[in-house]
């Protein structure tokens, strides 16, 4: 784990991480849908067109997925992550529908040292991811466990 580029000491409160961006199709919908969320607004055009959200609208299961590829990419993948306790916040603030573009950030509200474990710190963040036209679709908080590049070592 010593050749990883995030460890704790790498992340400071107030910093931000671009997530990138991921293009929705309403194929990729469909199927998430299909096998996890078999809504009709998530499945069928029309369904989604009469629902209040629009049109065929990813579950918000799916964004929650979305978002973590986009973090694996960004991040997770290149550091020393030893998972997260839990998510304290999600919230789905406007429907995702087939063919959005959506954009991610990662902002760290705070970093501390772990009182029982000597070498692992806890990270805070706050995700937000944004449509095309700039709309926050999906807000996320949660704390995630790192080790420090001594401990990986």
């Amino acid at each position: 784990m010593t050749a990883k580029k995030w460890a704790f000491e790498d992340f400071a409160e107030g910093m931000t991480i671009d997530l990138g961006e991921k293009h929705v199709t309403a194929q990729e919908i469909v199927e998430f849908a299909s096998e996890f969320d078999a809504q009709p607004m998530h499945i069928d055009e029309e369904a989604g067109k009469a629902s209040l959200l629009g049109g065929l609208a990813a579950s918000g299961w799916h964004i929650c997925s979305m978002l973590m590829r986009m973090m694996c990419d960004s991040f997770l993948l290149d550091s020393t992550s030893q998972g997260s306790p839990g998510i304290d916040v999600v919230r789905w603030k406007r429907p995702v529908l087939a063919g959005d573009t959506l954009k991610g950030a990662c902002t760290v509200l705070s970093c501390r040292a772990s009182s029982s474990r000597p070498g692992l710190g806890f990270v805070t963040v706050r995700y937000q991811l944004a449509n095309q036209r700039g709309e926050t679709v999906m807000e996320m908080q949660n704390s995630g466990m790192f080790l420090s590049r001594e401990a990986a070592a």
